[in-house]
């Protein structure tokens, strides 16, 4: 019983607080950040490397350096900002050492193309998104996305899978506010361009 209300107890902490638990030795509190926070940095790691088995090792990756720099942790960032950016740097080193295959026709299944257009089109408030239903459209977004320059297509995934305001992307990417919602803005866009049959 004491478990138990001990786990409620943290399920109403902030992230920021979660995370200076776990450093403290506290695992239910990592469990928890886990929980939140795993889906949305898995989402914006697949978009970036479009193959389920490096996504799940490079997030695999991304929680493990948490763990390891959870005794240096301090809160000057939103937990949040500071996860994504231990997920850009992760996807950076990627970069650098192998060369990206990306295939769209590895992916047939249409409800899971609808499923990641409608999770996309829920948060990133771009406006025509959100009416894209079939299996063609779907399909239409997800090449969109991919043809956007890298640094594009990372804005806009933080802000559409992390939620992520201006300041935050600048920070996670490691850019001035101006060249983030400059990237911002020309993923959209670009976006709007390649959509607008559908929009």
């Amino acid at each position: 019983m004491l478990a138990m209300a001990s786990i409620i107890n943290l399920q109403s902490e902030t992230d920021e607080s979660l995370m200076l638990g776990y450093a403290a030795g506290n695992l239910q509190a990592f469990n928890l950040l886990y929980d939140r926070h795993e889906m949305g940095v898995w989402r914006y790691v697949f978009r970036s490397v479009r193959v389920q088995a490096i996504a799940d090792d490079l997030l695999q990756d991304v929680w493990f350096a948490l763990a390891r720099q959870a005794p240096n942790y301090q809160p000057t960032a939103k937990f949040k900002t500071w996860l994504f950016t231990l997920a850009h740097n992760r996807l950076v080193d990627h970069f650098r050492t192998v060369k990206r295959h990306v295939s769209l026709d590895d992916d047939d299944g249409e409800s899971d193309s609808v499923a990641l257009v409608q999770t996309l089109a829920a948060n990133s408030g771009f406006g025509p998104l959100k009416r894209l239903e079939s299996k063609e459209q779907a399909r239409a977004l997800l090449e969109a996305i991919e043809a956007l320059p890298f640094a594009q297509r990372e804005a806009f995934m933080l802000q559409a899978e992390a939620g992520m305001d201006v300041q935050d992307i600048a920070t996670t990417t490691g850019v001035s506010f101006e060249t983030a919602k400059s990237r911002l803005r020309y993923a959209r866009s670009r976006l709007r361009e390649l959509l607008q049959e559908y929009a």
